[in-house]
């Protein structure tokens, strides 16, 4: 009876041993609290983590960083899908996805309460500009919403090497008119474009391009219809307001670096021309000897790239 006892109690300090090890084993496991880790414990980002993997992207998103990350959920990339002609992520061409992934992530570590209404610039390439990286439209309106299409629904979860936004919309490449509709600034711009008598200027800088478009705030607007008193924008004919809107798209990518002193800029309000002038910063004389200050510059589209006037451009009508 001595001799079971003593087996008994060496196989419960054998089996007690054991238990022990292996404990001390899953303590030694690494946890990943890097972006791409805390992503794969997220149910509902799990069609991300695919994404990531396809794109050869989830490994950079283990690096150093830090990154910001605006993660789209699972709904919202099914409901992404439906609008495109892939009909699984497999389908969707690997050059074409990095993109519009690389399109979510910013270069730091940026919390909610960083961010304020403007842009920021992701890492997503436009096939328009070897160097200029897309842009991003914040509008802090209400909440947090991303080029007009993404908000927020969880914000401020902190990985190792970043922050991740959860939002519930995939943040495609946006065109022209992706950043001019998304912008509150650009209602009047966007109302002249689409008035009644006026070409498909919504198709026409949707499409391949590229364009630079100098674009008028509503303040510009503002002004200009004053300056048309008594009759204001209103009393413009609809060709001439071709004209007017012609006058501010220019064929190319022309990034704010590319211009210089006294350049002659042709628009597609053919032959009429403008001139850049950079003392003092960087302005715009038109036809009728009028000046415009550019008040911000490079904002990145797929199809082109925006700057901002003060003013809105007169040709000659």
């Amino acid at each position: 009876m001595k001799i079971l006892s003593r087996l008994k109690i060496a196989i419960a300090i054998i089996a007690l041993t054991s238990f022990t090890i292996s404990c001390d084993n899953d303590d030694d496991v690494p946890v990943d609290n890097t972006i791409t880790g805390i992503a794969k414990t997220n149910s509902n980002l799990t069609i991300l983590v695919q994404a990531l993997v396809k794109a050869d992207l989830a490994g950079t998103l283990q690096g150093k960083g830090p990154f910001t990350v605006f993660a789209p959920t699972d709904a919202a990339f099914t409901a992404f899908l439906k609008t495109t002609p892939y009909a699984t992520l497999d389908d969707v061409p690997k050059d074409v996805l990095t993109q519009i992934l690389l399109n979510h992530v910013v270069n730091g570590k940026v919390k909610s309460t960083d961010l304020s209404t403007g842009y920021v610039k992701t890492l997503a390439k436009s096939a328009t500009s070897g160097t200029n990286t897309m842009s991003l439209y914040v509008d802090l309106t209400s909440g947090v919403k991303l080029n007009g299409v993404a908000k927020v629904t969880t914000a401020d979860v902190m990985a190792t090497n970043g922050i991740i936004h959860v939002v519930d919309a995939v943040i495609n490449l946006p065109t022209i008119v992706t950043h001019a509709t998304a912008n509150a600034n650009f209602t009047s711009l966007v109302g002249a474009l689409t008035k009644v008598g006026q070409p498909d200027f919504v198709s026409i800088l949707s499409g391949t391009g590229p364009f630079t478009v100098f674009a008028p705030t509503n303040d510009a607007f503002t002004a200009f219809n004053t300056e048309l008193a008594p009759g204001g924008i209103a009393g413009v004919s609809s060709a001439d307001l071709t004209k007017v809107l012609q006058y501010h798209v220019v064929s190319g990518n022309i990034l704010a670096a590319s211009l210089t002193e006294g350049q002659i800029v042709s628009t597609l309000q053919t032959p009429q021309t403008f001139t850049i002038q950079l003392t003092g910063g960087a302005k715009i004389k038109d036809v009728n000897n009028r000046i415009s200050t550019i008040v911000a510059t490079d904002v990145q589209c797929s199809n082109g790239v925006i700057h901002v006037l003060n003013q809105v451009l007169l040709p000659s009508l």
